[in-house]
C-alpha cells in the first residue's frame, strides 16, 4: 500500500499531535501514514532553549529527516519553527488551529488570586515578562520537561502554579484545574496553537498533504510569523503576537516587553487576508518606531 511517513519528536505532545495529522493524512489520501520517531536536540538537553540557540532546537532534526529522506512529511509546532525559510523544503500545511491562550495551571482562578509571592513556573521569557508585568511579587522558578511533567509539580506541591499552552493540554486530553490567560493579560507566542506540516520541495506528495491546510490558520500564522521576522526576534525576545481572522480582515495584536515586562511597546494591525505578511510588517515597523527595537537588543 502507498504510504506517506510522518516524522516526529518523540515526546508525548508531539506523538499525540502527529497522530492526529497522520489520522486526517490518511482519511485525506486513502494511504497510509506510518510514524518515524525522531530525537531533536532539545528533546536531550535539560538546559534552558535559550542557552542552546532557542528557536529551531526542535525542528532541526525532524526535518533533516525529511530532506534525507527517511520520512516524507516533518509535523512541528509552528511556534518552534525559525522564520527564515530552508530552500530544500515547504510548509505544505498549516491545519486548523487549536486553542492558542496561556493555561495557569493551578488551585487559583485567576492571575490576581494568587497568593502574594507564590512560585509559578514557566521558561519561557515571553511568559516571565508578562507575568512580572501583572504580579511583579511573584517568584518565578525555572521549568523544562512534558506537559505531563509540568502539571504534576502543581499537584505535588512544588510550585503554586505553573504555565503552559492551552493547546498542549487539549492534545493530550489533560483538564487540570487553573484558568486561561486572556489576551488583555498575557499574548500568546507566534504561532502557539498551529502546527506545520513541512515537505520536500518538489515532493509530488505535498499536494495530497495540502488537503489539511486551513486558509484562516494561515493567514494568521503568516501574519504572526511576518512579525517575527520583522522584529529580528527568536524565542528567547519576550514577544507576543495574535492573528484573528474574520470574513477577510486579519487583526493582528502583538507586544514586545522588555524581560522584568516592566516597559512594553504594544500595537493592533488590521488588514486584508491576502496581505497577512504584510500586516505582520506592518507591526514590526510600528513597535520599533515606538522603541522596541532597543529591547530586542537592536540598533535602532
Amino acid at each position: 500500500m502507498p504510504e506517506i511517513r510522518v516524522a516526529t519528536r518523540a515526546s508525548a505532545l508531539a506523538r499525540a499531535q502527529t497522530r492526529w495529522v497522520r489520522t486526517r493524512i490518511e482519511d485525506a489520501t486513502g494511504m497510509d501514514a506510518p510514524e518515524v520517531l525522531v530525537t531533536s536536540e532539545g528533546d536531550v538537553s535539560q538546559a534552558a532553549l535559550t542557552s542552546f540557540g532557542g528557536q529551531g532546537v526542535f525542528v532541526t532534526a525532524v526535518r533533516e529527516a525529511v530532506v534525507a529522506g527517511r520520512a516524507d512529511v516533518a509535523v512541528h509546532s509552528m511556534k518552534d519553527m525559525p522564520t527564515t525559510e530552508d530552500e530544500r523544503t515547504v510548509i505544505a500545511a498549516i491545519p486548523v488551529r487549536e486553542d492558542p491562550r496561556d493555561f495557569v495551571v493551578s488551585a487559583a482562578a485567576s492571575l490576581d488570586e494568587l497568593p502574594e509571592g507564590a512560585a509559578v513556573a514557566t521558561g519561557s521569557p515571553r511568559r516571565v515578562a508578562f507575568l512580572r508585568r501583572r504580579r511583579p511579587d511573584l517568584r518565578i522558578v525555572g521549568i523544562r520537561g512534558n506537559v505531563d511533567s509540568r502539571v504534576a509539580k502543581v499537584a505535588k506541591g512544588e510550585v503554586d502554579a505553573v504555565v503552559v499552552a492551552m493547546a498542549g493540554l487539549h492534545r493530550l486530553g489533560l483538564q487540570p484545574p487553573g484558568f486561561a490567560l486572556v489576551e488583555d493579560v498575557m499574548l500568546p507566542a507566534v504561532g502557539q496553537g498551529a502546527l506545520s506540516l513541512e515537505m520536500r520541495r518538489g515532493d509530488n506528495l505535498a499536494e495530497s498533504v495540502a488537503a489539511l491546510d486551513d486558509p484562516a490558520t494561515r493567514a494568521e500564522v503568516t501574519a504572526e510569523r511576518a512579525l517575527l521576522a520583522g522584529l529580528r526576534a527568536g524565542c528567547a525576545a519576550p514577544v507576543g503576537a495574535h492573528a484573528v481572522t474574520a470574513a477577510d480582515t486579519v487583526r493582528l495584536a502583538a507586544a514586545v516587553l522588555s524581560h522584568d515586562g516592566t516597559q512594553m511597546y504594544e500595537c493592533v494591525v488590521s488588514g486584508g487576508v491576502a496581505n497577512a505578511a504584510d500586516i505582520g510588517a506592518e507591526a514590526a515597523r510600528d513597535l520599533i518606531g515606538q522603541g522596541a527595537g532597543r529591547l530586542l537588543g537592536e540598533n535602532t
